[in-house]
Order: C-alpha cells, then sequence, then structure tokens
C-alpha cells in the first residue's frame, strides 16, 4: 500500500442546533475543532415533519407553474 495517500482522520466535535455536542471521528478539519450544524435531524422539516417553506430563487416556481399549470386532473 502506498503511504501517504490517506486524509488524516482525527477526533472532532460536531455541535447541534439545539447546542448537544458530540465527538466523532473525521476527515474534516484538525484535530479537536468544532463543526457547528445550520441544519440536523432534530430542526429539519423532512425529520420533524413540519411545514416547510418553498424559497423561490429566481422566478423558477413561478416559471413551473407558468409551463405546467394547464396540466391537471379534470373534473
Amino acid at each position: 500500500m502506498k503511504k501517504d495517500v490517506h486524509p488524516d482522520y482525527h477526533t472532532i466535535t460536531v455541535a447541534m442546533t439545539d447546542g448537544a455536542t458530540f465527538e466523532t471521528r473525521s476527515t474534516w478539519g484538525a484535530e479537536g475543532d468544532t463543526l457547528t450544524l445550520d441544519i440536523d435531524p432534530k430542526s429539519h422539516p423532512a425529520w420533524t415533519g413540519g411545514a416547510g417553506r418553498l424559497v423561490d430563487t429566481g422566478g423558477q416556481v413561478a416559471k413551473f407553474n407558468k409551463r405546467f399549470g394547464g396540466f391537471g386532473l379534470k373534473s
């Protein structure tokens, strides 16, 4: 096996959005660094079941609705 081809694998601290922390091993950062999460399973709507809001950047939703708005189930 070749030497020095694998990244440094070390211990870091992960800080969740509610302030809880845990230690894990990772190749991210340096030994002892803290990775602060912006979104995690405790706060993300996909896991909490909360209503997500749709962010329309550049009018993509309006463009989609204009293009495909006529398609639908006829009653």
